[in-house]
């Protein structure tokens, strides 16, 4: 979840921002999607939890083969409109964009909101293929949805893995990409930056990837990831006052039978403590020389990103029309946390074109 080096200084805000945890009631609203042809309704799925009164949430999902995958996704917006893709990150999911969809889909737009391999109700196709976690593999899933549903372009936006995911498909595949929205900015992997070490008050950030480093650590994962996640997004968002049923509307995403394995390669990935597939080796390349981004972009930072908020440490990375927002109050799910400017932000990009 938390990003590269260069703004590895938001950790000491984050090592105290724990202790103004709130504990105010929150309800989420949103809306689910239609079915359209060539995918069939998710099946085989876990059983979501009854939605509290005066809530909804996305639950009506579609399924499509993509690449190796079966890709669980949520979609609202009529069909001939421009494509929007929401890109979740660890540890959320789908319901992060429960109330930033209805408002784009009344905008016009198509906005398809895929589980990211490892969550939900995506699936790998072959028992076979690799559990792999690595940033590029989670492109390339992108790009294969974006194929099967025949989508030649959309606006990509997201945070956290869903925000490096954005930047890397703009950087490698730019024609793919109509404009971008990407919380925290700039946050493609750079393996060999992450071998340097910080000072500790920075280090204590990543406590919960060296802790993914060890047997003990993904064993702990794997017995306790659901309070391991409602850990992490108190940490990340203290002012955001959810209850139990907002988490566990995204909790059950985790129990998919590949959440462990996606989930403890990509950060041992990171560390340069797992390899990654040698199909990806040029892509991988690629992304390690910090390819500049051309594509129109908002980039919006929040609380979480802490000194890094005035987002001057990536400026340089992007090239096209670009503009940075700044929202106060706002830990790191900024799409559940403020869904009206997250969408706000994607309606105005759309323009930049």
């Amino acid at each position: 979840m938390f990003q590269n080096p260069p703004q590895l200084d938001r950790r000491s805000f984050l090592a105290t921002a724990g202790m103004a945890i709130a504990a105010r009631d929150a309800e989420v609203f949103g809306a689910a999607g239609a079915a359209s042809r060539g995918v069939s309704p998710a099946k085989g799925t876990a059983s979501m939890p009854a939605t509290p009164p005066g809530t909804t949430m996305l639950d009506s999902l579609k399924q499509i083969d993509a690449g190796v995958l079966s890709v669980g996704y949520a979609e609202m917006g009529p069909q001939d409109g421009p494509a929007v893709l929401l890109l979740h990150g660890w540890p959320y999911d789908i319901q992060s964009y429960a109330d930033v969809t209805p408002i784009l889909a009344a905008k016009g737009y198509r906005v398809v909101v895929p589980y990211l391999r490892g969550f939900g109700t995506t699936r790998f196709r072959s028992a076979e293929t690799v559990r792999n976690g690595q940033q590029a593999a989670i492109a390339a899933d992108i790009i294969a949805l974006m194929d099967a549903l025949k989508i030649p372009t959309a606006i990509l936006a997201g945070y956290d893995w869903g925000a490096r995911t954005a930047n890397i498909i703009a950087a490698l595949w730019p024609e793919r990409v109509n404009a971008m929205v990407s919380v925290s900015g700039y946050l493609i992997v750079n393996r060999i930056a992450n071998q340097q070490p910080l000072p500790p008050q920075a280090e204590l950030g990543w406590w919960y990837q060296y802790y993914f480093a060890t047997d003990r650590g993904r064993a702990g994962y794997d017995k306790y990831r659901y309070d391991f996640a409602k850990l992490i997004w108190k940490i990340a968002s203290p002012k955001w006052a959810f209850d139990d049923a907002t988490f566990q509307r995204t909790a059950e995403s985790f129990g998919n039978a590949d959440h462990v394995a996606i989930v403890i390669h990509n950060y041992r990935w990171r560390l340069s403590l797992a390899d990654g597939e040698r199909s990806y080796d040029t892509l991988e390349s690629r992304l390690a020389e910090r390819p500049m981004i051309t594509v129109p972009t908002i980039a919006i930072s929040s609380d979480f990103d802490g000194s890094a908020a005035d987002g001057r440490a990536y400026r340089d990375r992007f090239s096209g029309r670009y503009s940075h927002r700044l929202l106060k109050d706002i830990g790191h799910n900024v799409p559940q946390e403020a869904p009206q400017a997250f969408a706000d932000a994607i309606i105005e990009v759309d323009g930049y074109r």
